[in-house]
Parts: C-alpha cells; structure tokens; sequence
C-alpha cells in the first residue's frame, strides 16, 4: 500500500496540476467537443472522437487528484530530524563497490520524471529510515542485498531554496 505522505512542495504541485486540468486543460477540450459535435457525424469525426477520449482522461485525472489530495497528509521540516534520515531528507549515500547515490525521500506522488527523488515506501528509503551519517543500511532488494554507507544528510526548508546540513 502506498503511503498519504507528500512534501509541502508536492502537495502544492498536485493542487497547481488540478487547478489547470480544472480551470484551463478542460473548458479547452470542451469548446473543442462542442465544436466537433456541432459538424454533424461523430461516429466519422476524428476531432470529436480524440476531444471526448481527452476530455475522458482529463475527467478521471481531476477525480483522482480531488480524491488523492483529500486523503495527502503533508509533512514538513522539524529541528528534530536533523542529523538523521527522515521524511523530505535529502541524502548521499555509497556502497562497498564506491558507487554513490544522491537523492531526496518523498512521497510517492512526487517521483515520477524525477531520478532524484525516491519514495518513502522503497526498499532503500525504509533501510535508511532513522540512520545517521557514517551508519550502515542492509538495502535488500529483487537483484540482492546492498549495504550502503550514509554519507551526508540535509533538509530542504519550506521554499527549497536554503538546505540544512548534517555532514560526516
């Protein structure tokens, strides 16, 4: 099951993506429906065909947005999490073979076209959950077992613009 967590960040993106499905993407494609509707045989209208399929995939966009945001529970910095691994941390790791990884723990919502982001619920963020720079994480995963030594962790701020810093 995937977890209702999300940055303050994410939160508003999702929102923001709603808005314009809502406000702007929709009445779009509806005008163009209309349009295509009012040329007389939809079974031959290409535009009118493609428009309702959008307008279709816009619907069930809005519905799961409006659901999802509904259920989000948005969590943000605290002092308490410095210096270890938590929600929202950024953080460079290495394994034995010196391949490091950077990367920042969201909420599943965040990381699509992000290879910097992962999600809380993955195998490596939940190995890493509560650690500190210089522990150790067993990672397991489908190809084995990785352990992977925890190099730097730092907080992004409400605005993602100043990072706070646990460095090693």
């Amino acid at each position: 099951m995937k977890s209702n967590l999300i940055t303050k960040k994410g939160y508003e993106a999702l929102k923001g993506e709603l808005d314009h499905l809502w406000r702007v993407k929709r009445p779009e494609i509806t005008k163009k429906v209309n349009w295509a509707a009012a040329l007389g045989d939809r079974s031959e209208n290409a535009d009118y065909q493609y428009n309702k399929k959008l307008l279709r995939e816009i619907d069930r966009r809005v519905r799961f947005l409006s659901q999802r945001i509904e259920n989000l529970r948005v969590i943000e910095y605290s002092p308490e999490q410095e210096g270890k691994v938590y929600f929202g941390a950024s953080v460079l790791i290495e394994n034995e073979a010196g391949d490091q990884m950077r990367f920042r723990i969201v909420g599943v919502d965040e990381i699509y076209g992000r290879t910097d982001y992962i999600s809380i619920d993955s195998p490596m963020a939940r190995a890493l959950l509560k650690k500190q720079v210089d522990e150790e994480a067993l990672v397991r995963s489908p190809t084995g077992e990785v352990l992977w030594s925890i190099l730097e962790i730092s907080y992004s701020n409400h605005d993602d613009t100043q990072e706070r810093s646990s460095l090693g």
